[in-house]
């Protein structure tokens, strides 16, 4: 039952944040492209690599923490379903070209900030 609760708020947290972030996105640059879910899954992508490295490689952390910062709190902030719908919509908007570069990006940026917070953590550790 621990664990459920760790991974329950952990995901509450991440949730809020991901709503901010794409709150904070629509504002300041506003609704013709996904910049809210492109910019969570990049951080996301780069906060996973960080944990990964420093959490499991390096402290060998327990399952606890690994299950409210990692399966939790990334799992409620990253949005990878929603990144899924909205490449169909803008697709389906009639912007396949927007639809080709989001998902191009999102793919390369993100792969690319998780090997980034990977590397950043074997040099500072």
């Amino acid at each position: 039952m621990m664990q459920i609760l760790l991974v329950a708020a952990g995901g509450a947290v991440g949730s809020v944040c991901r709503y901010l972030v794409g709150l904070g996105a629509l504002r300041l640059l506003g609704s013709s492209f996904p910049w809210g879910t492109l910019t969570v899954n990049v951080v996301g992508c780069f906060g996973i690599g960080v944990l990964a490295e420093l959490i499991v490689a390096r402290f060998g952390a327990s399952a606890d923490l690994r299950l409210l910062l990692i399966t939790g709190f990334l799992g409620g902030f990253t949005t990878f379903s929603a990144f899924a719908l909205d490449a169909v919509s803008l697709f389906e908007r009639g912007a396949a070209f927007s639809s080709v570069v989001y998902l191009a990006s999102s793919i390369v940026v993100s792969i690319a900030a998780t090997v980034a917070g990977m590397l950043l953590m074997r040099s500072v550790l």
